[in-house]
């Protein structure tokens, strides 16, 4: 059993789960707002074919929306990580709050063991 012991410590058990979950929000990070950003262009393309001004209108704002909303999908990660070094930076220097850091530029995905 992972206590947080062990995940501060970047314990060589905890670095594959890591890894994947880099990999897999890399991919939320990236895929979520290319999709947002489609089917918003699907939803007004629709309302472009129709000709009715009012659909159109609120299709407009349905892309905005979501384009807003994948531009925060994508920085979601990168302000985390922002906060967290701001966190990390505040505390001494040989704080169990530094490790988790150095694990996780450890666990990169596609870093060699």
């Amino acid at each position: 059993m992972l206590d947080l012991f062990q995940i501060l410590a970047c314990d060589e058990n905890i670095l594959p789960v890591i890894r994947v979950m880099r990999s897999v929000l890399g991919l939320l990070q990236i895929g979520v707002p290319i999709l947002l950003i489609i089917m918003g262009a699907v939803d007004l393309g629709k309302a472009v074919m129709s000709n009715d001004d009012k659909e159109i209108k609120g299709a407009t704002g349905k892309l905005i929306k979501r384009a807003i909303a994948a531009v925060a999908v994508f920085f979601a990660v990168t302000i985390v990580n922002i906060v967290m070094g701001l966190v990390t930076g505040s505390q001494a220097a040989d704080s169990d709050t530094a490790s988790w850091q150095a694990c996780w530029e450890e666990a990169k995905p596609g870093k060699k063991e």
